[in-house]
């Protein structure tokens, strides 16, 4: 392979030194996208009619879900990592998959958003979606942080420079030994990057008012093609027929979304129609104007004939 004519040097940063304080970097950065995934989804729920309260209360018990589905299927697949019973909950040290994550967060809050009206039920989904997208994007930084989701060597120009420090992969437990000086995929860093522009993009639909659902297709579509794609370049990660897990999962994601943006969102856009239509319909009438008015554009003046047309010109 060519050498690459640049590279972004990389030396994992596991913990964070505050004083007399060491911090783990990646339950550090787990925790502030929780915060501000879980708090952009309560600030735009109440857009909607969803109070912020009980859309925080929502989002606390869907990451408790999706720790424990990120973790468990984790565990389930890195089976020779685990030395002890601590190791099965040691999320801070990393050790999280989405795959497993986002079966956990659905499995419990379908039931829940079921319950909603339709029409509120796919907006806040949007909504949540947005907030998801962020908390992922920081996450990715953690990940980045201890050394995890490596790929082989490259001359892409993103590509990573190993100047050293611990990694959870690359060690020699499984795959390739990582060398000091490798110029490898990352795919950390390209995941939090066209995350991070995928809550950009989420973000403007939603400032604009898309027709509900289409933000959530867009999330579907855009992390199930962009994680199957980036996980081809994974060297360390288990496969099934040649799929990782999360690959085998975005073979689901991608048709949901596509069935999202293709199917249901005409249907909701011709909701939002009525919906619009019964507003107006519920504005005062003409009787309840109180210059007495009629609003029409062009109506006939006092005395006229009521069956002559207005002035030249006015629409029938």
């Amino acid at each position: 392979m060519p050498p690459a004519l640049a590279a972004i040097p990389y030396t994992t940063f596991p913990t964070i030194e505050l004083g007399p304080l060491t911090l783990r970097t990646f339950g550090i950065m787990v925790a502030i996208g929780v915060v501000l995934g879980i708090t952009v989804a309560a600030r735009l729920g109440e857009e909607v009619g969803r109070p912020a309260d009980d859309t925080i209360n929502l989002g606390v018990k869907l990451v408790v879900a999706g720790v424990v589905g990120a973790r468990l299927t984790w565990v389930l697949t890195h089976l020779d990592q685990i030395d002890s019973p601590i190791d099965v909950i040691a999320v801070w040290e990393g050790g999280l998959q989405f795959s497993g994550g986002f079966i956990g967060a659905v499995l419990l809050g379908l039931p829940i958003f079921l319950r909603w009206d339709r029409l509120t039920r796919w907006r806040m989904l949007d909504r949540c979606m947005l907030g998801l997208a962020v908390g992922l994007a920081i996450g990715r930084i953690g990940c980045y942080s201890v050394g995890e989701h490596l790929g082989g060597l490259t001359s892409f120009p993103l590509a990573t420079r190993y100047d050293g420090g611990s990694t959870r992969e690359g060690n020699g437990g499984q795959g390739r030994l990582l060398q000091v000086g490798d110029v490898i995929h990352n795919t950390s860093l390209y995941e939090m990057l066209h995350v991070f522009a995928l809550s950009a993009v989420l973000w403007w639909l939603i400032r604009r008012r898309s027709t509900p659902g289409t933000a959530l297709g867009v999330f579907l579509v855009w992390i199930g093609v962009g994680r199957f794609a980036t996980d081809f370049l994974r060297v360390y990660d288990d496969t099934v027929a040649g799929l990782t897990g999360a690959q085998l999962m975005c073979l689901v994601l991608v048709p949901v979304g596509l069935w999202a943006l293709l199917r249901v969102r005409p249907r909701l856009a011709a909701e939002v129609s009525a919906e619009v239509g019964a507003e107006v319909g519920d504005e005062p009438g003409e009787s309840d104007r109180p210059d007495g008015a009629t609003g029409v554009r062009g109506a006939a003046g006092p005395g006229a004939d009521p069956g002559s047309p207005g002035p030249a010109g006015s629409p029938p």
